[in-house]
């Protein structure tokens, strides 16, 4: 039907949402034009929370389609939440857009949510959300004004639309993610486990090569006191490490090893009276320990299992100093290259873009990074460079494993920067030479050219 229909009933019969629309009612367009006209542009704000979200649609700039409400991040809520946005697009005539801020894993439902339903998804940094937040003189915060501000931003901000990863990376990521963190723990329970062990077996640390091997805890873990392994005597301890802990190795390895821990219970001070819950502390820690490791060893296969299935994988690793580790984190972290337009976009998204200060006459001379971008693409790019700058071990020529990064950096060094600023500005050499390796598709060459 036509609008003027609604003229010739009376003007209370027309909808409060078309009476503005006077102009297009008297010309009697059709409904679906008024509704599809380019000035309206629903939107609908979400303050994301754990579990539950507190929304506030907009049909157009300043103009709110109802009260705020709350929903619960379930089927049967988002199904709700669906059928409402429903009534938006028919009243438009646009499909609404949906904007929320970025909160760790709590917004992922949305997310996944609104993917399957083919919303345009706009999610917002947090600093942009905490700036949008502070433009009112007025200090209050509501969960109900949030979602009112990330509408309000909407129209004031001209936003990229939230792009899905392709779910390859989405993995790589959670398992370098996870492996960090499993790694962080490891270190605090190693630290913690030294503590102790310096409590009740100090001298033990030296008897084998590496105090952390499968060897070296198991063997702690029996016996576990100067006192236990003198009991033991050196026939028992060889005996244990050849047959149940060390599979493979020499029967003459195993008593050495032997003898060596018999020499180190001898020069403990601790020989009698060891607290019982000491040893019960190092024994927990021990297991930790191994657990650990074990979980590690599981993580790294399957990284290194999914980032071989990329070709990039292999890129990345062709620059010196960049191993499996660092390639396959810095790798998960940039996802697909095509996100960035340019090398710059990508320097400021490792963070490491140089701030700028200027106000009147003042400017300042010394400009910190942003740090704004991936802490974890930032972390690993360091360690890449670290490792690409060292020098090589027993090698007359002090050449280093990437030597075109070393002499960039002995450039920079020269110039009297101080250790930690040059190897940012390694870093921010490196990033280029990332950004051009996998958007050529082209692996590093000694006389590589970056953009």
């Amino acid at each position: 039907p036509y609008l003027y229909n609604y003229v010739w009933a009376g003007w209370d019969k027309i909808p409060y949402h078309m009476r503005s629309y006077g102009i297009q009612v008297l010309k009697g367009l059709p409904v679906k034009e008024v509704r599809g006209r380019k000035n309206v542009n629903p939107v609908v704000g979400i303050d994301v929370a754990k579990g539950e979200s507190q929304a506030q649609i907009f049909l157009d700039r300043n103009k709110l389609y109802g009260k705020g409400f709350r929903f619960s991040h379930t089927i049967t809520d988002l199904e709700w939440l669906h059928g409402r946005l429903k009534e938006v697009e028919k009243d438009s005539g646009c499909r609404p857009a949906i904007i929320l801020e970025a909160t760790g894993h709590y917004h992922l439902p949305i997310v996944e949510w609104a993917e399957e339903k083919n919303y345009d998804l706009y999610i917002l940094n947090p600093l942009l959300a905490q700036r949008a937040k502070k433009t009112h003189l007025r200090k209050v915060k509501t969960d109900k004004l949030d979602a009112v501000h990330l509408g309000e931003l909407y129209y004031k901000e001209e936003f990229e639309p939230y792009q899905k990863q392709e779910t390859h990376w989405l993995h790589l990521r959670h398992l370098t993610r996870q492996h960090e963190a499993m790694t962080d723990m490891y270190v605090q329970t190693k630290l913690q486990f030294r503590a102790v062990l310096d409590q009740v077996f100090p001298t033990y640390e030296g008897v084998f090569g590496d105090l952390y091997s499968t060897v070296s805890l198991g063997v702690l873990e029996m016996y576990s006191t100067p006192g236990a392994v003198k009991t033991a005597g050196v026939d028992k301890l060889a005996e244990c490490m050849n047959t149940k802990l060390v599979r493979g190795r020499s029967p003459k390895w195993a008593k050495e090893k032997a003898i060596d821990m018999m020499a180190a219970a001898e020069k403990s001070p601790f020989q009698e009276g060891v607290h019982e819950s000491y040893v019960l502390s190092l024994r927990m820690f021990i297991t930790l320990l191994l657990q650990y490791q074990e979980h590690l060893s599981k993580l790294e296969k399957q990284i290194d299992a999914l980032a071989e299935e990329k070709k990039e994988y292999d890129l990345l690793r062709s620059i010196p100093g960049v191993g499996n580790k660092i390639a396959a984190t810095i790798l998960a972290e940039i996802g697909e290259i095509e996100r960035f337009d340019h090398a710059k976009k990508l320097v400021a998204f490792a963070g490491v873009d140089p701030s700028v200060t200027s106000s009147g006459k003042f400017t300042a001379s010394t400009n910190r990074i942003t740090k704004r971008g991936s802490k974890r693409l930032r972390r690993a790019l360091y360690q890449a460079v670290q490792c690409g700058v060292r020098r090589r071990k027993g090698c007359l020529l002090q050449s280093s494993v990437n030597q075109r990064l070393r002499e960039y950096y002995d450039v920079k060094k020269g110039e009297g920067k101080p250790h930690k600023q040059v190897v940012i500005a390694c870093v921010n050499k490196l990033i280029r030479w990332i950004y051009c390796i996998l958007t050529r598709s082209e692996p590093y060459k000694a006389d590589f050219q970056s953009a």
